[in-house]
């Protein structure tokens, strides 16, 4: 079930032009999937029934499916060390293969190894890392079970990192969006991200999870203002104009909505974001 794993940035164009988990930081190796892998499994109790069932080595073997032969062959070696080891070096091998996946671009089995180590080492600061990492997979994996299992160990990973430290900003914020996105009912994660842009107003990843918010539930005038706030007091970055120009477009307001889109393609300097733009702007202007 789980062989179908791709660490893929995505662009969801659904019936309200939700984008999620888009990164700019990344290759945007597929900007439009298919509307039935928008979302995952509603509910816990749809992820529980996976998650128990996704290993490492799922993660894995999808894994290498996308990265270089070498790369490939220099991991499988270090999870036979880490499989034969045991204690603490079995932990050595586990943040070396949670590293080495992250150098090449694999949240999925990074977070895997991650959940090991902070398990073995419960600190505020693993489990940070490793809910962090599982909310990457989850944003760039277009597997439904993937998607629902991965879901669901950042909820338990945030949860952790807040039993240990109940003011973390960070881990208040991975757990809201891991609420927002299917783990509970929405307004309590929403009501968890407003109380960190209470405490910390310019808090880039909770206003931009309100605003993404505010598109998912068709609130585009909020949406607009969030995005704005973002662009001229936070940070100006491609995705908040990106998400801006979703906004203005679903308002009809195409002049607005083209001119952020272009500023977008021109932050994220990305070729495969700017084609995908500039087909964006010529149906606008049409």
């Amino acid at each position: 079930m789980f062989n179908t794993i791709r660490s893929k940035q995505v662009i969801i164009i659904a019936t309200m032009l939700v984008v999620a988990g888009f990164l700019f930081t990344r290759d945007v190796k597929g900007l439009v999937k298919p509307k039935e892998d928008a979302k995952p499994k509603a509910g816990v109790e749809a992820a529980s029934s996976t998650v128990s069932s996704f290993t490492i080595e799922d993660a894995s073997a999808s894994a290498k499916d996308l990265i270089s032969a070498n790369s490939a062959k220099e991991i499988s070696a270090l999870e036979s060390a880490y499989k034969s080891a045991s204690g603490s070096d079995q932990l050595v091998q586990a943040k070396q293969l949670a590293q080495k996946w992250d150098d090449v671009e694999q949240a999925v089995p990074s977070a895997m190894y991650l959940e090991v180590v902070a398990n073995n080492e419960p600190s505020l600061t693993n489990w940070l890392e490793a809910g962090t990492r599982f909310l990457k997979g989850f944003d760039n994996s277009i597997d439904n079970d993937v998607r629902s299992a991965l879901l669901l160990k950042a909820n338990a990973s945030f949860t952790k990192a807040m039993a240990i430290d109940s003011t973390n900003t960070d881990a208040k914020t991975g757990l809201g969006i891991t609420i927002v996105n299917g783990m509970g009912a929405p307004m309590e994660g929403i009501m968890m991200l407003r109380e960190v842009v209470a405490k910390e107003p310019k808090n880039l990843k909770a206003n931009m999870n309100l605003g993404v918010f505010a598109i998912k539930s068709g609130q585009f005038d909020k949406a607009i203002t969030r995005f704005n706030t973002i662009i001229t007091t936070i940070k100006a970055t491609p995705d908040a104009y990106f998400y801006l120009a979703t906004a203005y477009e679903k308002l009809g307001k195409n002049t607005e909505a083209i001119d952020a889109f272009l500023m977008s393609k021109k932050l994220a300097a990305n070729p495969k974001l700017s084609d995908f733009i500039d087909k964006k702007v010529a149906e606008l202007k049409n």
